[in-house]
């Protein structure tokens, strides 16, 4: 069995399909795991959905804030943007099928047997992967059940931006969802930022990578996130980013996972 990891196809169904051929992806015997932002931007993310739901447990994927974004307007918690692609879905005949099986997808996963985790955006510095997991369990619980549609009345806001065990109700969950889905440069005391996008060393003085944050505590296990299309493909540490921009025409990365040396795929997108 090979375990491949593949970065945001953003709604984009062929270049997927292009990059599992070349890898020689197996549905049988492999895993292909999807580091969020399966649909939205590109002109098949209804296609997306129904393609990454039939690969059943050979596809294991985690939810993106683009993900996050169609439920809450297919739940009306949000109207629909300028460049949202989701008409296909929201009129689809097995729409609520398809929303369905994508809030109960998983914010963070985790393989023991490789020592990896993965998260669409990052991690927020001063947690053990022990507690990354366990924040992640929680948000997947409010997802997954009764209280779903007032968590996703309450998800959008950049606050609060510290955290602190204490916290409680929406303004805990929402800072575990901005973490795991939105996070790109953090303080350097920790604080997560939510405002810059772009590569590093175009962000304020006071800002760095979350990666770099110097007394991050995540650091024995591998971690493989997507979100950050000005990162691009980058193995540092124990971090792989695996968004090459497919969504902008650039590129989209497939890693390979369980083998010693770490294999990368990439090709161009249109």
């Amino acid at each position: 069995m090979a375990i491949y990891a593949i970065g945001d196809v953003h709604g984009h169904l062929a270049p997927l399909r292009h990059l599992l051929d070349i890898i020689k992806f197996n549905p049988a015997s492999d895993q292909v795991w999807l580091a969020g932002d399966i649909v939205n931007r590109g002109p098949d993310s209804l296609e997306i959905l129904r393609f990454i739901r039939d690969l059943g447990d050979a596809a294991k994927t985690v939810l993106g804030n683009h993900d996050l974004h169609l439920l809450a307007m297919a739940h009306g918690s949000r109207t629909v943007k300028k460049w949202d692609t989701f008409d296909s879905i929201l009129t689809a005949p097995d729409r609520e099928e398809l929303l369905f099986w994508l809030r109960h997808l998983p914010i963070v996963h985790k393989d023991k047997s490789i020592q990896t985790l993965m998260v669409h955006a990052g991690v927020y510095g001063k947690w053990s992967k022990k507690e990354l997991v366990m924040y992640g369990r929680e948000l997947e619980k409010i997802l997954q059940g009764d209280q779903y549609a007032s968590f996703l009345e309450n998800m959008y806001g950049n606050k609060p931006k510290q955290w602190k065990k204490t916290l409680m109700g929406w303004k805990r969950y929402r800072f575990i969802v901005n973490v795991c889905t939105r996070m790109r440069f953090c303080t350097d005391k920790g604080k997560p930022d939510f405002k810059h996008k772009g590569p590093p060393g175009s962000q304020p003085d006071t800002l760095i990578p979350w990666f770099r944050y110097p007394k991050r505590r995540c650091t024995k296990w591998r971690i493989v996130f997507g979100h950050w299309s000005t990162l691009g493909y980058l193995r540092e540490s124990n971090i792989i980013s695996l968004d090459s921009g497919c969504l902008w025409g650039h590129q989209l990365t497939a890693v390979q996972l369980d083998c010693k040396k770490e294999r990368v795929w990439q090709i161009e997108c249109d």
